[in-house]
């Protein structure tokens, strides 16, 4: 049975998700427009870091948030300079923090398909006058949808998913940083196998619906993301 805390936690966790979710797709979609077209030379520098939460422990990368936004670090002294205080255990660390973790997750699905496209839809759009923005929105935005569909799942599902990284910046704090897969790791620390069998669960039908949907709405991203 869900106690009232577990509801609090589910409803935290779906609400992190999705803002987290929404924050990557704006952020993601110019980086991977400009890693599926570009041929800089710091190409390969940005997708190593872009890449990096997939090889990196999530403590790792909670350990340097914290630092970075706590009262010492560059962040959050600029933060508390302009009157926003600090953002370790509260609920906008946690969604910068996630965003660092699930970025490679939206960012590489939607590069793979601008990829997939190839120049010649682009340079029949420009025959036609088409303007970049509308080139974009009505070119490569319906051609590479799979990709976009792709990436939001991964993203919200990664984030729902995350523990280390939001234990390390968020703590347990009920209500404000206390995500489900934090509420199921207190349970077990309390002894208290029977919620974190039911919590367990939750996130079990969660993940198989989550992948459920991603192979059915895009068959290609079983082998893509199976590597």
């Amino acid at each position: 049975m869900l106690t009232a805390q577990d509801i609090q936690a589910i409803i935290l966790t779906l609400k992190l998700a999705t803002v987290v979710t929404l924050v990557l797709l704006l952020i993601g979609t110019p980086l991977a427009w400009w890693l599926a077209r570009t041929r800089s030379r710091i190409k390969s520098v940005i997708s190593a870091m872009v890449a990096l939460p997939l090889v990196l422990p999530p403590t790792v990368i909670g350990f340097y948030l914290l630092i970075w936004l706590g009262p010492q670090g560059w962040i959050g002294q600029l933060t508390q300079s302009v009157g926003l205080g600090t953002l370790p255990f509260t609920f906008s660390g946690l969604v910068i923090a996630s965003v660092c973790y699930s970025l490679p997750f939206v960012v590489q699905p939607i590069q793979n398909s601008i990829e997939a496209m190839g120049e010649r839809p682009l340079e029949v759009a420009a025959t036609l006058r088409a303007s970049p923005l509308d080139c974009f929105f009505s070119v490569v935005v319906p051609m590479a949808k799979p990709g976009f569909i792709t990436a939001a799942i991964l993203g919200f599902a990664h984030t729902v998913g995350e523990f280390g990284v939001v234990l390390m910046i968020g703590g347990n704090i009920p209500g404000v940083t206390q995500v489900i897969s934090v509420q199921i790791f207190e349970q077990v620390e309390m002894m208290d196998y029977g919620r974190a069998h039911t919590l367990s669960a939750v996130m079990m039908g969660f993940s198989f619906v989550t992948l459920l949907c991603l192979y059915s709405l895009n068959p290609h991203a079983r082998m893509r993301y199976a590597r």
